[in-house]
């Protein structure tokens, strides 16, 4: 069987995406695994399936490098979008994408994709954590170091660290150690969050199931959340990543955030499996 595919990335965080609208592709879990290595196979960070939806245009089923399925993925989301206009399959200037998150809703901003997302979940019991309450600037012991983190839901699971310098920090040492704790049921995603100042955020990620990537966009949102929520930062802030720049608004207006960014197509292939 031979699978075509995309490479595209957001600020380096990188993707396939398959079109499955006709097609369904067995083991595929298993197959993405298999795929997402870098030595020896495609190597990508998720995996993004195109499926037809029922209650919006397009669905996009989301998975890790490690094969499981996740609900949202911010910079995913924004190549998915490029991908269909691209394509011409739809002639909308705003999607509606049906994910495990809900339904997002991308839209095209001069070359950049501009992304609703939602209203964040603060609620701990909803984020999920095994906390019921909200979790802010909470202290968190980890190795015997002392973390004050912040939980934010942005479809997906989030926790949020404000640092004094992110480039030092051993990220790989503890990422997985916060992506893997019992509090986080689900296990959570990891921002480690320096503030530069009230409208700059400078941050690495540790994402679940996928190790730490060059950018994540529901990580971006989840840090501007955390820090206004904090005092740290105001609504507008620009987050700057290791693979470039995000622009994130939380809106006063309706409580929604918007991030708006790059997404880049990379090389079209086929895979025989």
């Amino acid at each position: 069987m031979k699978i075509n595919f995309t490479k595209m990335h957001g600020l380096g965080n990188d993707f396939i995406v398959i079109d499955c609208r006709k097609k369904n592709i067995p083991s595929l879990s298993r197959l993405i695994k298999k795929l997402s290595h870098r030595q020896f196979g495609i190597g990508f960070d998720q995996a993004l399936i195109l499926l037809p939806s029922k209650k919006a245009d397009f669905r996009m089923d989301i998975y890790n490098a490690d094969g499981g399925r996740v609900e949202m993925c911010g910079n995913g989301i924004r190549c998915f979008a490029k991908y269909i206009w691209d394509r011409k399959l739809s002639k909308k200037s705003i999607l509606e994408i049906e994910t495990l998150a809900g339904i997002i809703r991308p839209k095209k901003a001069g070359k950049m994709v501009r992304v609703d997302m939602g209203e964040p979940i603060l609620e701990g019991e909803k984020i999920p954590t095994t906390m019921m309450d909200r979790i802010i600037n909470y202290p968190l012991l980890i190795e015997s170091e002392a973390f004050l983190i912040t939980s934010v839901s942005i479809g997906n699971p989030h926790c949020v660290i404000f640092i004094d310098d992110v480039d030092k920090f051993p990220v790989a040492r503890f990422g997985p150690l916060i992506e893997n704790h019992q509090l986080f049921p689900k296990r959570t995603n990891v921002e480690f969050i320096q503030v530069v100042n009230d409208k700059r955020l400078k941050m690495r990620v540790w994402e679940r199931g996928s190790g730490e990537t060059l950018a994540c966009g529901t990580g971006a949102c989840a840090a501007a959340v955390a820090a206004n929520l904090n005092n740290l930062a105001g609504r507008k802030v620009t987050v700057h990543l290791a693979g470039g720049d995000l622009k994130i608004e939380w809106s006063e207006k309706d409580n929604h955030v918007y991030m708006t960014g790059p997404a880049v197509e990379v090389y079209e292939g086929i895979v025989e499996i």
